[in-house]
């Protein structure tokens, strides 16, 4: 029994030295368990965290986009009513023409019509902002006049606008027609 007893003793010195191996094992296996949970918890948070802000990506872009829209639809639309209001203020010059079309009357009527009528629609422009330019004896300027003729004349000073082809027209500093002139000396 001793040689028994002896094994069995030896059996379970080598099964407490075993535990005894395998406590620090079991326990790094337990860490290593436990750190690739918290990764895995990292790892959820982290992609949770990224759709949250690829989700508010594409929000910011559908949202800039119907803004695009929005704006384009707002310009055509403004750009309608801007060229709306000014055949509106044009249309009584037309219909003042039409009747001078089918009048009877002598010459000097016809005239004064026609002054008239010039008169209302350069009022009619003027309400809209435009402004004419370009009057003998103004001075040249490049930027506004397209000098088509030069003369010699004494009387004016030099860069002067002797005479005026065509007027220009400017809508606030944009010009929209340069004036045609002759320019002396």
């Amino acid at each position: 029994m001793s040689e028994k007893k002896k094994n069995k003793e030896a059996a379970a010195a080598e099964q407490a030295e075993a535990a005894v191996n395998e406590a620090p094992a079991k326990e790094a296996e337990a860490a290593e368990k436990a750190e690739a949970a918290q990764e895995t918890n990292e790892a959820d948070a982290l992609a949770k965290e990224l759709a949250a802000a690829n989700d508010r990506l594409l929000r910011t872009l559908a949202e800039y986009d119907n803004f695009r829209k929005r704006s384009l639809k707002e310009k055509d639309a403004l750009y309608g009513d801007g060229k709306a209001d000014a055949i509106k203020s044009i249309l009584p010059v037309v219909d003042n023409l039409e009747r001078a079309a089918v009048s009877e009357g002598d010459f000097e009527s016809y005239k004064k019509g026609i002054e008239l009528t010039v008169k209302q629609l350069a009022d009619a422009l003027a309400a809209l902002g435009l402004e004419s330019f370009g009057a003998p004896g103004d001075a040249f300027d490049p930027q506004l006049h397209n000098g088509v003729m030069h003369e010699e004349n004494e009387a004016l000073d030099e860069n002067t606008v002797s005479e005026v082809f065509l007027k220009g027209y400017k809508l606030g500093d944009k010009v929209i027609r340069y004036a045609t002139v002759k320019v002396a000396n």
